[in-house]
């Protein structure tokens, strides 16, 4: 029992841990995709670094597409499906609405998930899990915020909320939609990867979202929304590159290999921490300043995962408890 015990232990905090580095990968994307979309419109960036991905995945995967089965197929192929649809909202949205308001509203996924950990899973959440969400997005509203000329903290974290509530524009509803799809591919992939190989749901992830970003690449050209633009220089590369390997395939491999074995809400307040790691990076590589309110933002995330850890810890140390003293008597 004990050995038991130890063994779910530490396979908790290795998956965990994966789950931070994958997201630790994320948070580097934003100075690199940065630098690279001079280059490249948004979506045909995202179709091109989820096709690299695609081929790549490619030979470690084709013998086991040759023996998939229709109902291995459709879920896997779905799971592609919510994937995109946290990629084009977003890039979409950010047309019409501010990068600070974007940032929360993407955010609001660790809101979403617990719904939708009911709805798809059919299973309540933890009390610590929802706890330490409602605390990272306070968290994400700190971060979110910028401190406008001759306002101080909280003026600032009301103009944002009043800008949110009296000024929601179709931007937002794009974005929006981003954090509910995010929040829906957690669940999914938290649902099907104890029943799939996590390399088919890797390539399936990349080859449909690829495939999906070149059809609404060349919807938006047609209508101007967002013109084709590509122009192979040696930032474009090292972004596609650094964006396919590390921040698809790894991180990908990574969630589907590894989140199953934690909780939806839990997975969720891990990958919050992707706008912290983003303005780490932004202050190392670019020399971004980190406001007060930043700060402040990032230390509440981590407070709400470590909330969700101790609550986690305290409600499984009581069942342990209440099983040795039913094994006593």
């Amino acid at each position: 029992m004990n050995r038991l015990l130890q063994y779910k232990h530490s396979l908790k905090y290795i998956s965990e841990s994966a789950l931070i580095i994958t997201t630790l990968l994320w948070g580097a994307t934003f100075v690199i995709v940065k630098g690279s979309l001079t280059d490249s419109s948004p979506m045909l960036f995202v179709a091109v670094r989820f096709l690299i991905a695609s081929v790549v995945m490619l030979p470690f995967v084709y013998k086991k597409l040759i023996r998939i089965d229709k109902k291995t197929l459709f879920r896997s192929a779905l799971l592609g499906v919510f994937l995109f649809f946290e990629f084009a909202p977003q890039a979409v949205g950010l047309k019409y609405t501010s990068a600070t308001k974007s940032g929360f509203i993407t955010g609001s996924f660790v809101l979403f998930t617990p719904i939708m950990q009911i709805i798809i899973e059919k299973k309540k959440p933890a009390l610590g899990a929802i706890a330490g969400s409602i605390i990272v997005v306070f968290g994400l509203l700190f971060l979110s915020v910028k401190a406008a000329p001759g306002l101080d903290m909280f003026q600032s974290i009301f103009s944002l909320l009043s800008d949110l509530g009296g000024n929601f524009n179709i931007g937002d509803f794009f974005t929006l939609i981003c954090a509910f799809f995010f929040a829906v591919q957690i669940v999914y992939l938290h649902k099907i990867s104890k029943e799939i190989n996590f390399l088919l749901l890797t390539f399936f992830q990349t080859a449909v979202t690829s495939l999906l970003a070149f059809l609404f690449s060349a919807a938006l050209s047609t209508t101007n929304i967002e013109p084709v633009h590509f122009e192979l220089t040696g930032n474009l590369i090292f972004g596609l590159m650094y964006t396919a390997l590390f921040a698809t395939i790894i991180t990908f491999l990574l969630q589907s290999r590894f989140q199953r074995e934690v909780s939806p809400v839990k997975a969720g307040i891990i990958y919050s921490f992707e706008p912290v790691f983003s303005a780490i990076f932004a202050y190392l590589m670019l020399g971004e300043r980190i406001s007060v309110l930043g700060i402040v933002g990032g230390i509440l995330i981590f407070f709400g995962l470590l909330t969700s850890e101790i609550l986690e810890y305290l409600r499984q140390k009581g069942t342990v408890d209440r099983e040795a003293e039913v094994d006593e008597a």
